[in-house]
């Protein structure tokens, strides 16, 4: 039976539950998420193993890091794969709406299915899922709690901020 790896580190939106095959990042998961995975027989606790991801959640939060660099490995369709891959060309501190991901993937006419693809993000923060918001500049449908979209949001426009050069 496959191992399945797990650590749970602090963060300012809640405990986050970082979760491995042993080769890959297989999840992010906030501790009160309700659509992550349950531990089973297979979880071994691995704080060392997670070592290079936590730190760079750490720096995340502390306005220090804008793109993660960890093998990921997140389990689902072609389609939400492919929504995914392009939630990754989302720059920091930017938000696009779900039709203009739908475009960006091909299919202008797929904003529903993306919204979908996008709730089912397993590696929430790092495949940035809540860059995505509505057509009228809303925040919409984020599954940790439209509280923490904003304020993942909002950290990345105030570490956008002090990055521009000040007059």
């Amino acid at each position: 039976m496959k191992r399945t790896f797990y650590h749970v580190v602090p963060s300012p939106i809640g405990d986050l539950t970082l979760v491995s095959n042993g080769e890959a990042l297989t999840g992010l998961y906030l501790s009160d998420d309700h659509g992550g995975p349950e531990p089973g027989a297979n979880w071994q606790h691995a704080e060392p193993e997670f070592e290079t991801i936590a730190s760079q959640v750490a720096e995340y939060f502390a306005g220090e890091r804008h793109n993660f660099d960890v093998p990921l490995a997140p389990s689902g369709t072609k389609f939400q794969k492919k929504v995914w891959q392009e939630l990754c060309r989302i720059p920091f501190g930017e938000t696009i709406s779900y039709g203009e991901l739908a475009r960006r993937i091909g299919q202008p006419t797929a904003s529903r299915a993306v919204g979908l693809a996008n709730g089912r993000n397993p590696i929430a923060i790092i495949i940035p899922c809540h860059r995505v918001i509505g057509a009228d500049g809303s925040l919409t449908g984020y599954g940790g709690g439209l509280w923490r979209k904003k304020k993942l949001l909002d950290l990345e426009a105030r570490t956008e901020a002090l990055r521009l050069p000040g007059f």
